[in-house]
């Protein structure tokens, strides 16, 4: 399973090295059955190894959330590994690391996914633990107060005591207008303290269902008889009333918002610029990525000007940062000692306006190719990395095979492509600038004066 990328990788490399036609990625392949509940199964089967992987992501993510309850989406991410009907707290870990297996979950703006990798002999173990939770996840006052504090000491390790942690918030505060991207995904420590066990509960019929899900399993697996399998363990779970969903839209911006933040705990000035773009599929969005691709990294311009020739920052990164509503394009440099924050903005200006002014090189274009070639690769190296993208990708944008036409897509990404899209979006009136300086150290304490 292992070897196959990374010959695949070496052969997209040196293809392009001596002039030859690319190489295909062979596509994954894979089921898409949706059950009587409304539960959307896909399995891949890939006979490498003898393990398999189960992810199951829910149509649920911060931007679901409303005012007064923000974090929610996250601390309910918590609460799903504190116990179900048949399942004590803790014994969902024990159960799968017990047998060789490992389980995580995570939240985004725009879902929430659960996962596990074990043997292929404990198919029914991993389906058991999934279905048992969705269907009787044990709501207790106990339980809430106990991962209630574990999200805020979360929060504290996450943001609120790491350098630069605050900025991260302020700028979608900045970027975006409606209140679904507008907020972070841990939410307040104000709105943490203000959920009840009701809050949970209702949280969890609404989003928790199986018509509200999509289950991936990838790896030694027979198709046939997972399904049946799926189908044992999950097919009982009642359906609900499907979420209302979420308008995602944007106000277009008017005018640039600037922001400068004093933070206690940065030791360097860090400039961060970021410009609203449309939904990740858009073709707009894609030609802003791939353009990404060509102004980062160490070979891009970004980092060629502004780190080797004119040394005015330490760092520099540029990123687009997908959703399945309006995304963003950013670039973050780290101010050099002794060099301005208004310097390295100047000359990320001029970068951005050469952009706009002539399109990118065919040199540039085929870099940014091969890193493409490395990201399609990449989703392919493991079971899990395949399960979670299907179940991803299937929840998220309706489109499980993302994995196998995305890549053609932003390879056919031309640098008229990009060009027109950056005038389009990277405009100083859709532009967020924000500026993490370090504090003023206090005033040290007076001694008291000895008699």
């Amino acid at each position: 399973m292992y070897l196959k990328p990374l010959l695949a990788i070496v052969l997209a490399a040196s293809s392009l090295v001596f002039g030859q036609a690319q190489p295909k990625i062979a596509p994954i392949k894979f089921t898409d059955t949706t059950l009587d509940n409304g539960l959307r199964v896909i399995i891949s089967e890939d006979h490498d190894t003898p393990i398999y992987a189960v992810a199951v992501s829910y149509k649920v993510g911060s931007r679901d959330e409303r005012a007064g309850r923000t974090g929610f989406a996250h601390l309910f991410e918590h609460m799903m590994f504190k116990g179900s009907e048949n399942i004590g707290p803790g014994e969902h870990f024990y159960l799968v690391f017990t047998k060789g297996g490992s389980m995580n979950g995570t939240t985004s703006n725009d879902r929430t996914v659960y996962f596990e990798i074990m043997p292929k002999n404990q198919l029914d173990l991993g389906l058991f633990l999934e279905a048992d939770r969705m269907r009787s996840l044990n709501v207790t006052k106990e339980n809430l107060d106990n991962q209630r504090q574990a999200v805020k000491e979360e929060r504290r390790l996450g943001i609120d005591n790491q350098p630069y942690g605050q900025a991260y918030e302020k700028m979608d505060e900045l970027v975006y207008d409606n209140f679904a991207y507008k907020h972070s995904v841990i939410g307040s420590m104000a709105d943490l303290d203000a959920a009840s066990v009701d809050d949970v509960k209702q949280f969890f019929t609404t989003y928790y269902a199986p018509n509200n899900a999509v289950l991936s399993l990838v790896g030694d697996l027979d198709t046939k008889d997972t399904l049946a399998r799926v189908k044992k363990y999950f097919g009982a779970i009642p359906r609900q009333e499907p979420p209302k969903p979420v308008d995602l839209t944007e106000p277009e911006k008017t005018a640039e918002r600037r922001l400068t933040l004093d933070d206690k705990l940065a030791r360097l000035t860090r400039i961060s610029i970021s410009y609203r773009i449309p939904a990740t599929g858009n073709a707009d969005a894609r030609a802003l990525s791939v353009l990404a691709s060509t102004l980062g990294g160490e070979s891009g311009r970004l980092y060629q000007k502004l780190v080797k020739e004119k040394e005015v920052v330490t760092s520099i990164s540029c990123f687009a940062q997908g959703r399945a509503g309006p995304s963003t394009f950013s670039i973050s440099a780290m101010v050099r000692p002794g060099k301005t924050a208004e310097e390295v903005d100047g000359l990320i200006s001029e970068e951005i306006a050469r952009v706009l002014a002539e399109p990118v090189t065919a040199k540039e274009l085929e870099r940014a190719r091969i890193g493409m070639r490395r990201a399609a690769v990449s989703p392919r190296g493991s079971v899990l990395s395949i399960a979670i993208s299907l179940a991803d990708d299937a929840a998220v944008f309706n489109e499980p095979n993302r994995i196998n036409s995305e890549y053609e897509k932003r390879l056919a990404v031309t640098p008229a492509d990009m060009q027109e899209a950056a005038k389009t979006y990277l405009r100083t009136a859709n532009r967020v600038v924000l500026i993490s300086q370090p504090a003023a150290a206090a005033a040290p304490t007076p001694m008291p004066k000895q008699n």
